[in-house]
């Protein structure tokens, strides 16, 4: 279930459960979540994760309105997916994390990139209902590995300590892999000087800045080899690589292999299993 929806003065006059699990984001305004005994608020940005069978209700005061998007979701047996979700989550700890939380609920405060996620399942639905059955479950797949990232960066106080230019950084790379930036673009995106830039990332992050969007550019090639028809020629312009013998050079070196070798394992797999 999805919808968008415009609150204004409204309070639910009941609790009330789903035998799915809930995201509730904050697209405009504030409001405030019910859950059991505790009242907890939210603002623009935010987002309340409930799971199945929490009693919860909707709170918006008189004076103030509020827009939502929220999705419900549940897991059940299924045929047919590949890869299937609990594959993803056997490759993906922080997704793993997630699932085990034994808390009934917790807000994020989003860094972008779930919103843009999630604005791309509810269309997908939208558009198509539940068919192809595939993009909704790999959207559905993305949402929930971004939250568990942001959950995650949430409660390491390690990862909490990241500078705030930094993690703008992070979000800018994520969203522009695919064009031909270089570090002086990232720098100018944060309001930093290059030099300094590549400093601190460096420090704070482990990696240069370009190791890091070339090491994100290698991951968006393996999802795109494995789960998607587009030719290996042109993957790298789906990347922000604009040479196709560099990329060959690149994806070697991160995986020990080339993409079209990459492609034939993954294809290869696909038919053992059926």
């Amino acid at each position: 279930a999805y919808y968008f929806k415009q609150w204004v003065g409204f309070r639910m006059p009941y609790f009330h459960a789903h035998q799915t699990v809930e995201i509730m984001y904050v697209m405009e305004g504030s409001a405030a979540v019910a859950v059991s005994e505790q009242q907890v608020p939210l603002r623009k940005g935010e987002l309340i994760f409930i799971d199945a069978e929490v009693p919860h209700r909707l709170l918006v005061d008189a004076d103030k309105s509020c827009r939502m998007l929220n999705v419900e979701f549940g897991f059940g047996p299924m045929s047919g997916a590949s890869p299937s979700f609990r594959e993803v989550v056997s490759e993906n700890p922080p997704l793993t994390e997630l699932l085990a939380d034994p808390r009934p609920y917790f807000v994020l405060k989003d860094t972008g990139e779930v919103l843009q996620t999630l604005k791309s399942l509810v269309l997908e639905l939208d558009e198509h209902g539940t068919e192809p059955r595939m993009m909704v479950l790999l959207l559905l797949a993305e949402l929930l590995i971004r939250v568990a990232r942001q959950l995650r960066n949430t409660l390491d106080p390690a990862r909490r300590s990241v500078d705030a230019h930094v993690q703008r950084a992070l979000e800018f790379l994520h969203h522009h892999y695919d064009c031909g930036i270089r570090v002086k673009d990232v720098a100018a995106a944060v309001g930093l000087h290059p030099g300094y830039l590549h400093r601190l990332f460096t420090a704070q992050i482990g990696r240069s800045v370009m190791d890091y969007l070339t090491g994100l550019r290698m991951e968006k090639a393996k999802m795109l080899l494995a789960q998607s028809d587009i030719p290996v020629t042109e993957i790298p312009d789906y990347i922000g690589v604009n040479s196709r013998p560099y990329f060959t050079v690149l994806f070697k070196k991160h995986t020990g292999t080339t993409p079209a070798a990459y492609r034939r394992t993954y294809e290869n797999r696909i038919k053992i299993k059926k």
